[in-house]
Order: C-alpha cells, then sequence, then structure tokens
C-alpha cells in the first residue's frame, strides 16, 4: 500500500513531505508527490535544492513547487542518497505520482516497520485515522532515543513539553531549535495540530512584519528638495482668528449665480483675492530674497500657489496674476487647476512662477498649522478649518461666530512680525466685508 504524510499550513508557504512504502524500503525508496491541499493535483517544479547522487538528511528541502494558491518546499523524509529525480525545473508534477528516488540506509528498516504496523491495521477504512496513525509511528520512531539534558518542568522543549500539543517532527524540531514551547502556540491544523507556519508566526508576534521598501516618487523627490531648502530659511510664525461671519453668509448667497456660469464657488477664491489686495500694501511678502547678493526682488505681479492634492503627492500649481482676476475668474481657474492635478496633468507652466503661497489645510480638517515657506519665495499663509464659535458682541452678549484661524510663517532675515500682523489686518477687512472684493478690482 502507499501511504502519505502531509503537513499544510493556513499561510502561503507551507512545508510538505510523504514517502511511499513497499518492499524496497529497505534499499530504494521512491518518493511520491504528496496531497497539498485544496484540491491541486498538478504543480510548476520551481527549484531543485538537490541533485543526483546528493546526500540528503531527513528534514533536508529536496524542491519547491508552486500551483496557483501557493508555494510549496517538500521535504525529505530519510536520510539517505538520490539516485533518480523524476522532474526538471518548470516540468507539471502530479500528485500521487513519483517526485525523487532516494536509496535508503539504515533508518529506512525502521520506517518500514512502521508502515506494517498500519498494514496489519489496512481494515480500517477511515483514511484520516490511517493518517493519523501514521503520523504517530513516525514521530516514535524519529524521537525514539532522544534524550533531554534540561529537567521536563524547565525545559521549554521537554519531551513533557512535546506530548501537550499535536505537530509533526519537522514542526517540533524548528519548536525545539527555538526553544519554544508548542503548548503556547495556537495550532491552525487539524485537530488543532501546530504547523510550522504557527511556529513562524509566534516568532515573528513581536516583530514589525507589515513594513515595505518603496522609492519616492517624482512629486515627492521635488518635496524632498524644496523642504530641504526650506529648512535654511530663518523662519517665524504668526497666527491669528478672524471672523468671516459676514463672508460665510455672502458666499451662501453667492453660490447660485456661480453655479449658473458653471464655477464651483469655495470660500478659497475670497482668501486668494483678499491676500492679493493685502500684498499690495505690503509687497515685500510678495519678493524673493537673494541671500549671497542680499538683495530683494519685488513682483508686481501676484501668481498665488494653491496646495492640491493629488494622487502622487501634494502640488502647488498657481493662479496667475491674481491682481488683476475678479472672485469669478479666480475660481474657475481653481476649478481647471484642481481637475488637471486630480489627472496628474499639470503643466510646467501651472506650477511654475509663484510668488506667494496658500496652504489651505482647511478643506481637511484642523484648527492650526504651521506652514513652509517655498524657497524662493519669503511668506506663506495658512488656512485653517471655519469654525463656529460663541463670541461677544458690542453690547455684551453671547452670540454664534464663523471663526477662521491663520498661521503664517515669514522669512525672518528681511521680515518683521509687525509686517505680518499689519498685513493681516488688511486681509481681515476684506474677509469681514466681502462685498468690497467684488466692487474693487
Amino acid at each position: 500500500m502507499a501511504a502519505r504524510v502531509l503537513l499544510r499550513t493556513a499561510g502561503k508557504h507551507v512545508k510538505t513531505r510523504g514517502f511511499h512504502s513497499g518492499h524496497q524500503l529497505g534499499k530504494l525508496v521512491q518518493y511520491n508527490l504528496t496531497d497539498i491541499g485544496e484540491g491541486i493535483k498538478e504543480v510548476t517544479v520551481r527549484n531543485w535544492f538537490v541533485k543526483e547522487n546528493d546526500e540528503v538528511k531527513q528534514f533536508d528541502d529536496i524542491c519547491e513547487v508552486e500551483s496557483d494558491k501557493a508555494t510549496v518546499s517538500i521535504t525529505s523524509r530519510f536520510d539517505g542518497k538520490v539516485t533518480k529525480l523524476h522532474y526538471q525545473v518548470g516540468d507539471l508534477a502530479f500528485v500521487g505520482k513519483p517526485l525523487v528516488e532516494i536509496d535508503v540506509e539504515d533508518d529506512g528498516r525502521e520506517v518500514e516497520e512502521s508502515v506494517n504496523k498500519v498494514e496489519e491495521t489496512d481494515k480500517v477504512k477511515d483514511p484520516v485515522k490511517i493518517v493519523d496513525e501514521v503520523v504517530k509511528n513516525v514521530e516514535e520512531t524519529i524521537f525514539e532515543g532522544v534524550v533531554v539534558t534540561e529537567s521536563p518542568e524547565e525545559s521549554p522543549y521537554s519531551e513533557k513539553n512535546w506530548n501537550k500539543s499535536l505537530a509533526t517532527p519537522a514542526v517540533r524540531r524548528i519548536a525545539m531549535e527555538n526553544k519554544i514551547k508548542l503548548s503556547d502556540v495556537k495550532g491552525t491544523g487539524k485537530n488543532g495540530r501546530v504547523m510550522k507556519e504557527d511556529i513562524l508566526a509566534y516568532l515573528n508576534q513581536s516583530k514589525d512584519t507589515t513594513t515595505t521598501k518603496t522609492s519616492l516618487t517624482t512629486v515627492q523627490k521635488a518635496m524632498n528638495k524644496t523642504m530641504t531648502a526650506a529648512l535654511k530659511i530663518p523662519q517665524f510664525g504668526f497666527s491669528d482668528q478672524i471672523d468671516v461671519t459676514r463672508l460665510v453668509r455672502f458666499r451662501k448667497e453667492a453660490k447660485d449665480f456661480a453655479e449658473k456660469k458653471g464655477v464651483k464657488l469655495t470660500f478659497l477664491p475670497f482668501f486668494i483675492k483678499a491676500i492679493s489686495k493685502a500684498l499690495l500694501q505690503y509687497p515685500v511678502l510678495n519678493s524673493t530674497f537673494d541671500s549671497e547678493k542680499e538683495e530683494i526682488v519685488y513682483k508686481h505681479f501676484h501668481n498665488v500657489g494653491v496646495a492640491i492634492d493629488s494622487p502622487s503627492g501634494l502640488l502647488v500649481p498657481n493662479v496667475k496674476n491674481v491682481e488683476g482676476l475678479s472672485i469669478i475668474e479666480i475660481a474657475r481657474e481653481l476649478d481647471r487647476l484642481k481637475d488637471l492635478a486630480g489627472k496628474m496633468k499639470l503643466s510646467p507652466a501651472d506650477l511654475a512662477g509663484g510668488t506667494f503661497t496658500i496652504s489651505n489645510i482647511g478643506n481637511l480638517g484642523g484648527t492650526g498649522s504651521s506652514p513652509v515657506i517655498l524657497p524662493p519665495q519669503v511668506a506663506i499663509l495658512g488656512i485653517c478649518q471655519i469654525q463656529r464659535l460663541p463670541r461677544f458682541d458690542t453690547s455684551g452678549a453671547v452670540v454664534p461666530a464663523d471663526i477662521l484661524t491663520v498661521s503664517w510663517s515669514a522669512d525672518h532675515r528681511i521680515i518683521d512680525g509687525a509686517t505680518v500682523a499689519r498685513c493681516t489686518e488688511v486681509f481681515r477687512h476684506y474677509l469681514h466685508n466681502p462685498s468690497t472684493l467684488l466692487l474693487d478690482l
């Protein structure tokens, strides 16, 4: 008769081994490919770890095979010499068919005795019981005469602990080598049998096995370069809160008008136009600084950059010549830039030439930020989430108000805090009186 022993785990990589009994077992063993489960009938031989005339020992890897569901390593049950390989790399190997032949010496007789015990009970019709009996007999044969140098109570891999959990010899060996008590490992095999993958999972449970390495995308590389340069600039921060209750109401009333023109009107066009108005009065915030020549280069146009999230990372295209655009024109241009950013189709011209940047983190949430200057610019304005908060009116009564928090970062080599504070007051004026943004270009 033929008998097979199967080790199978729930993971992708499993160890399996089998043997074929017969009258030749004392000399030559024909080693069949065992059933590796999940209805798999054939596999592809990916790699041989042995060649003809190689000596092998128990548990040595013989070959690696692959199905459409798993990669499987086949290991040797015997000590002996490989006399024949039945397949070449790339061939299809079939379950139940000969895989290799091994010339077995002394230990082959011991395994034959274990198999013969099963042959005597061949009347048992349940194949699971036959397999379990084979496993038991083989384990008894392999571990006969093993000496434990530590006391059963102290040794984490003592014979006492072996008998507490179901496991095949190969799994017990791994547990012994790593000083693992099988009783501490949750088995995922049949009847709670501890599998090789269970041991590996136990070993790795305290390690981070979910990390991966990826190269930076083109966008991330550009950000890395820009932010590294930004850290060389001595920056100072400034924050303030602005009551935008009137702006919230005004924008709500203007949305329908904008939609008729095919424009989605958010708060951002108002912020962009308001900061442009403020930059007209404080042009140093719309400049660049040449530290080597110690020169400030003032820009007479306002190309306001806006940080936009894209599939490849953060992009900062800019709305050109904001000082000459209306709110609706700014909104239409923002729609165009956001659409192109989402498709990763922004042109170099869309990304180049920015003179000032708004970091609009408010659309994602957050009540505060610390934006970082984008060189060669000298200032950046962070816009946070608008919150509905209680405030006191002129009579001292508590009233609800829409409050916007803004955060500045500025190049402290050429800009002082007073300039930023005064610029914020102009910005506040236009947001507090949004109608003036429409009347005064």
